[in-house]
């Protein structure tokens, strides 16, 4: 199905660049921590599979546009602009939102609500594991960018 033909059934434009690593490494660079090369899981094929399926038509926006609210409003408030525009409504421009997940944590994770917190989470005991996602907050778009252990530099 030619793409004009998807953008009018879903109403929604969808563009399939995927997200630079760069873009991605420059949180964790910003803020002193480094994955651990053998813990980073790295999420780009699967955003692309996606991606594809909504424009081939296979998958509906609607289905994948699911945001959960209180990830949306992280996006808003304390997310980090992802420097491109959603790949699904060419709409807002999307928000990083890291979560953090570890010892003496709640079990729904930390939200990262500054970038120094990162920093002080890779300081402390135990092992932490950080979940990098990107979200719009027009269309509701989301996706697991990637996963790493933090450690300190």
């Amino acid at each position: 199905m030619p793409p004009d033909r998807v953008a009018q059934k879903s109403g929604f434009a969808v563009g399939i660049s995927g997200y630079s690593v760069a873009m991605a490494d420059s949180m964790a660079a910003a803020v002193g921590v480094r994955p651990e090369p053998a813990s980073t899981v790295d999420y780009r094929l699967v955003r692309a599979h996606v991606l594809q399926r909504l424009l081939s038509g296979t998958w509906m926006a609607d289905d994948l546009c699911d945001a959960h609210p209180e990830l949306l409003r992280a996006g808003r408030e304390v997310g980090t602009p992802a420097g491109e525009l959603c790949p699904v409504c060419q709409g807002d421009e999307l928000a990083l939102v890291s979560y953090v997940f570890g010892p003496r944590l709640p079990a729904h994770g930390r939200c990262i609500s500054y970038a120094a917190e990162i920093a002080k989470l890779a300081q402390r005991k135990g092992r932490f594991t950080c979940y990098e996602v990107e979200v719009c907050p027009d269309c509701r778009w989301n996706h697991l960018l990637r996963s790493y252990v933090l450690q300190p530099r």
